[in-house]
């Protein structure tokens, strides 16, 4: 037992420590958003990265509308008395809470996804209680990997290729929100390859691999991968930089594993998920982004600016046959219509030509991302007494 009181710890957007009833209420709260349908068959699934993001939305999405059963993974930091536990556990916790309440079969693994010893233990597990694999949903975001053939490890970077990246970008260092101007010089060859390395498609690739090696891919299996394409206005730093090689590294990876004979012999199928904006503890550190979410959100209203939640559940539709896929012409599902209309960019774009200027149009958007990044770690969610002393070692769901 570890009941103490605790505050937020943040500068800028980096915020240290997580609350554990805020956490789990975002959790809560995000489930209940779904709109609740299980008939049908329920699907083995296997979602790496669980515990944040679009991952943690495909998991509550697929439980809430499909009954999925199956296996969650994540690489989470437990409470050492010193420092909380990382928020991703604390919703791990609370989502294996949910799944047990409404008789759903998950099981959430503390693992590092890009190791050789998570694929096998992840490959045991399933084996002994679910069977071969409907869908592998492939959401890891992390600053490395390595290598489990060399041992090499790879850092990932943000930084534009070819020439230096120079933009206006949403300052919180002060008390209301400002606009700063961001520089970052260019990357390297050797860069944009770790970076590849780290957020492509070997390691996706590796675990279709050590699946099919195990029997473990069911008849019609799809694998997808989250990527993202984003406005023209943060081009420059996302899909034309290092991360956008990266991400182009993932999307010739679903075509080389869509046209394998592993999947070729099981009628399975590869995709990447090109997904909408959205305020996530990876998207909130890339330069930029957060005065356009801001924008955009400004653009949108709440009504407009689709959640990870409302993607996800598309998405499950898309991949069990509800509704039809949405492909473009490269062969990705597309779920960001409504970010990328013509419209929306346009007024995105004449907010962006003055930033100063748009930020005090766009100051309800700004307010609002800065409190989804709180939101993250589970701070200044409504409903939780952040005057209570909070219980902070919370045990990680363990199922035999």
């Amino acid at each position: 037992m570890s009941l103490r009181q605790i505050e937020p710890k943040q500068r800028g957007f980096l915020i240290v420590n997580s609350h554990p009833e805020g956490a789990a209420r975002t959790v809560r709260d995000q489930w209940e958003s779904i709109p609740a349908r299980t008939d049908g068959r329920r699907p083995v699934a296997l979602v790496l990265g669980h515990s944040a993001g679009y991952g943690l939305a495909t998991v509550l999405a697929g439980l809430r509308r499909h009954g999925v059963r199956g296996v969650g993974v994540a690489f989470e930091a437990p409470d050492t008395g010193r420092r909380t536990a990382g928020a991703g556990w604390y919703r791990t916790a609370a989502a294996a809470a949910l799944a047990a309440e409404h008789g759903h079969d998950m099981r959430f693994v503390n693992a590092d996804a890009f190791s050789a010893d998570a694929k096998t233990r992840i490959a045991d597990l399933l084996e002994r209680h679910y069977g071969p694999v409907d869908h592998l949903v492939y959401s890891l975001a992390a600053p490395r990997r390595t290598d489990p053939d060399t041992g090499e490890v790879h850092h990932s970077v943000i930084k534009p290729l070819g020439a230096a990246y120079e933009a206006p970008s949403l300052d919180f260092s002060a008390d209301e929100p400002a606009v700063a101007w961001t520089r970052i010089e260019p990357g390297t060859d050797a860069e944009a390859r770790a970076t590849a390395a780290v957020m492509g498609g070997d390691d996706w690739a590796l675990w279709v691999r050590a699946l099919a090696a195990r029997r473990l891919l069911a008849d019609g299996f799809t694998t997808t991968a989250l990527t993202y394409v984003g406005s023209e206005v943060t081009a420059p730093v996302y899909r034309e930089g290092t991360i956008g090689a990266a991400k182009e590294h993932l999307e010739q990876t679903a075509r080389e594993l869509a046209g394998s004979p592993l999947l070729k012999e099981r009628n399975g199928r590869a995709f990447t998920v090109v997904a909408g904006a959205a305020v996530t503890q990876a998207s909130s550190a890339i330069p930029s982004i957060a005065l356009y979410t801001a924008f955009l959100r400004t653009v949108l209203g709440e009504a407009g600016f689709r959640t990870t939640a409302e993607q996800a559940a598309d998405l499950w539709d898309q991949l069990e046959g509800r509704t039809p896929l949405v492909l473009d012409g490269e062969g990705r599902i597309r779920l960001d219509g409504w970010e990328l209309d013509a419209r929306v960019q346009d007024r995105v774009r004449e907010l962006w030509a003055d930033p100063r200027r748009g930020l005090d149009a766009a100051r309800s958007g700004a307010d609002w991302f800065m409190g989804q990044v709180r939101a993250l770690y589970g701070w200044d969610v409504p409903g939780v007494d952040y005057a209570r002393p909070a219980e902070t070692d919370v045990p990680w769901p363990v199922r035999p």
